[in-house]
């Protein structure tokens, strides 16, 4: 089946200068510069077109490797591929989806290069590329069979796993974390291993099926053909295929002529009617990727979050303090500490040492919150003693860096073998809002009760942010405690509208906060105290100039 004119259907965008009057039959440029043949895959590297120095090499014996960090470096900067998106309404939840983009094309058409150079030319801090060759099928027996001498279809609809697709784009678009198999191209197979993904401001899904299921081009909000000269893609994969999955020419060929080729003309080209935009040549077609992000940048502008701090501090004011809060009975000596630690004239190792004796009481104190159930056991006199065992299957405490890691050390002490993950969430300081940039969880956290540490809580932004994060982890909402030394009313409202059935434990509870959401009175700017740094020059609380809690 052959595809109509693309000019009938989705705009075509400029060529690039030196392919402009070009056929589609256009001979293949040879350079004449390259460099002596050492293999084959080397000899093919000169057939190849040059496409400027602003594309890197890719990658491709595994779909996503584990053992990867969440970025993506390109030539002018680093982004966050595995981030949370930072906008969040009063309520704790994500306004608006993310921007969804599809990358439609041949293989070896340069789908990937392209989705590379629209990440760095559109600035957009968080992303998520996410490849379509991590989602084939497992295959038989007899299907590895057939892999392995070149016999089977990886170029049909069939190959793929279209279900797992959607399922995995709609919960990105919905700021959800998702796990992405791993796939192997050298033994034709799925990896034990998943690569965890976050949602982000825009996704970009790239694959040559991309376009080829109904339900999945409901999902994307733009639809790009990345359209490359037949003869060039054959080059690119012969070099492939060769240099990274350990094949030979013929093999390669064979595969070509039997599978690829076909599977372009009957189900890849047709596609092309339904893409938005159609860029020929790809990666070299500066022009049309120039174009595209213009038109991105105008979408995302549409979309933009912004955290609202008004209505987050007027949503729920002068309503009772919520029952989810268990605050430390107001004791002489806890009230004594208080006053010490609160006092701007406390040394650092006074404040050190009394910070750290709440803590352990906090501690103690929300550990009582923990399901308990009736025990039996039997003492040294062999008399049964009826006491109480804790009811679940482990704890675990996670951090907001930086100030909550200061109560890692009081947790251990009272929690045997406790496990401990850190999240660390700071301000942007050109809008003033929370954004995650970096988080290491356990293993199998889902099955915890996970105890969220930060040492002041303000608004209520970052904890909120923390706990999203807890949630998209699958650990259930009245399993999460969230412990602070000292909160402000604002913050412990914003944080039990929007999730009511976290607890919140905390050893004092301030009313006020300025209106640089500083809580009054406050202790201060906790990490620089106890830490000993320098004050953030515009005298803000931890939360706000750190992690703005």
């Amino acid at each position: 089946m052959a595809a109509p004119p693309a000019s009938a259907d989705a705009p075509r965008l400029p060529l690039p200068p030196a392919a402009a009057g070009d056929g589609p039959d256009r001979p293949v440029e040879r350079s004449e510069t390259s460099c002596e043949d050492r293999s084959n895959a080397e000899s093919l590297d000169r057939l190849l077109p040059a496409v400027g120095t602003r594309r890197s090499p890719r990658k491709r014996t595994t779909s996503q490797c584990k053992s990867e960090p969440p970025l993506l470096r390109t030539s002018k900067r680093t982004i966050y591929t595995a981030g949370r998106p930072p906008w969040y309404n009063e309520h704790g939840t994500q306004s608006k989806e993310a921007f969804a983009i599809g990358l439609g094309g041949g293989s070896a058409s340069g789908k990937t290069t392209v989705a590379r150079m629209i990440i760095e030319a559109l600035d957009v801090p968080w992303v998520v590329l996410l490849s379509m060759d991590s989602f084939y099928k497992v295959l038989t027996t007899q299907q590895q069979e057939q892999a392995a001498h070149n016999n089977f279809n990886f170029d049909h609809p069939d190959a793929f796993d279209f279900d797992l697709i959607v399922s995995t784009l709609k919960k990105l678009k919905q700021g959800k974390s998702v796990k992405v198999p791993v796939y192997d191209f050298t033994t034709h197979s799925r990896k034990k291993d998943w690569k965890t993904l976050y949602g982000a401001n825009v996704i970009i899904f790239e694959g040559i099926m991309a376009f080829a299921d109904k339900t999945l081009l409901e999902l994307l909000d733009m639809k790009i053909f990345v359209d490359t000269d037949s003869d060039i893609r054959l080059v690119r994969r012969l070099r492939r295929d060769i240099s990274e999955r350990g094949r030979d020419i013929e093999g390669v060929i064979k595969q070509y002529n039997k599978f690829v080729k076909p599977a372009f003309d009957q189900y890849i080209q047709p596609t092309m009617r339904v893409a938005d935009i159609v860029v020929p040549w790809g990666s070299g077609n500066t022009v049309a990727i120039d174009l595209i992000v213009q038109h991105m940048h105008s979408q995302l502008e549409e979309r933009k979050l912004r955290w609202d701090m008004a209505a987050l501090a007027s949503a729920h004011q002068c309503h009772p303090l919520p029952q989810t809060l268990s605050v430390l009975k107001s004791t002489p000596q806890v009230r004594g500490m208080h006053t010490i630690i609160r006092d701007k004239e406390t040394s650092r190792d006074e404040f050190i040492f009394y910070s750290k004796r709440l803590m352990r009481l906090l501690i103690e104190h929300a550990l009582s919150f923990l399901p308990f159930q009736d025990c039996v056991v039997q003492t040294p006199q062999g008399q049964d003693y009826a006491g109480k065992c804790y009811a679940g299957k482990q704890i675990t405490g996670v951090s907001i860096l930086r100030a909550g890691e200061t109560m890692e050390p009081a947790l251990r002490a009272v929690c045997k073998d406790v496990r401990i993950g850190t999240i660390l969430i700071q301000t942007n300081q050109l809008t003033g809002e929370p954004e995650l940039h970096y988080l290491r969880l356990p293993k199998d956290i889902s099955d915890d009760h996970v105890i969220l540490m930060d040492c002041t809580v303000s608004t209520g932004a970052a904890a909120m942010m923390a706990v999203r994060v807890l949630l998209d982890h699958d650990v259930p909402e009245d399993k999460i405690f969230l412990l602070s030394l000292l909160m402000a009313e604002m913050g412990v409202h914003s944080v039990a509208y929007a999730f009511p059935q976290v607890r919140i434990i905390t050893t004092a509870v301030d009313k006020h906060v300025s209106d640089l959401f500083r809580i009054i009175p406050g202790i201060g700017n906790f990490g620089d105290r106890y830490f000993g740094t320098d004050a953030v020059p515009d005298g803000s609380d931890e939360e706000e100039a750190a992690s703005t809690s």
